[in-house]
């Protein structure tokens, strides 16, 4: 390399020479800095989302490429978070495609020691199962000769890694099934 050639390279001297007196653009991108591209440009879509952890509802964008989650960044356009995501919502990519993300149910019998693996038919039979029984056992028609029509027999703790609707939905269903104790992780 020349000498002339490392005096052209030199960010000072492109800065003091060029047309970014401030050293804000050009004068201080190296040539490697503009080979550069972002890892979300060879997405084949981007599609809008809102983060799953809390109440607040910031938006984000889910890049995809071949029919998988490649990267999930905040949404410019969100008028609640304009593009910033908080550092559990920036690690929501490891919620969609950890390694740790289980795709299976697993159940753990009363009193046992191991995890045994439940086709999704049979769990969902034995939760409904247990609501209608803790429902049947837990019903009060009425209370001091005061009509009640509810249910003591169990209550429901939403998450904050469920999005509004699926939080509305469960409340819905737990206020339908007779349930006063309904309370949510956001409101906490």
């Amino acid at each position: 390399m020349g000498v002339r050639t490392w005096i052209d390279s030199w960010p000072v001297f492109r800065q003091l020479t060029g047309t970014d007196p401030l050293g804000r653009g050009a004068a201080a991108k190296s040539g490697a800095t503009g080979r550069l591209r972002p890892r979300v440009a060879s997405a084949d879509r981007v599609v809008k989302s809102v983060c799953p952890y809390c109440a607040v509802g910031c938006g984000q964008n889910v890049y995809v490429q071949d029919e998988k989650v490649t990267q999930i960044e905040g949404d410019p356009d969100s008028p609640i978070s304009r593009g910033r995501l908080c550092p559990k919502g920036s690690a929501s990519l490891q919620l969609t495609t950890g390694e740790a993300r289980r795709h299976e149910v697993l159940y753990r019998r009363p009193h046992s020691t191991d995890w045994e693996r439940l086709d999704l038919d049979t769990a969902m039979d034995m939760i409904a199962d247990r609501v209608i029984a803790a429902r049947r056992e837990g019903w009060q028609w009425e209370v001091d000769e005061t009509r009640t029509r509810r249910t003591l027999g169990f209550a429901s703790l939403g998450g904050a890694t469920l999005d509004n609707e699926e939080n509305y939905l469960i409340k819905k269903l737990f206020t339908a099934l007779g349930a006063i104790q309904i309370e949510n992780q956001a409101r906490i």
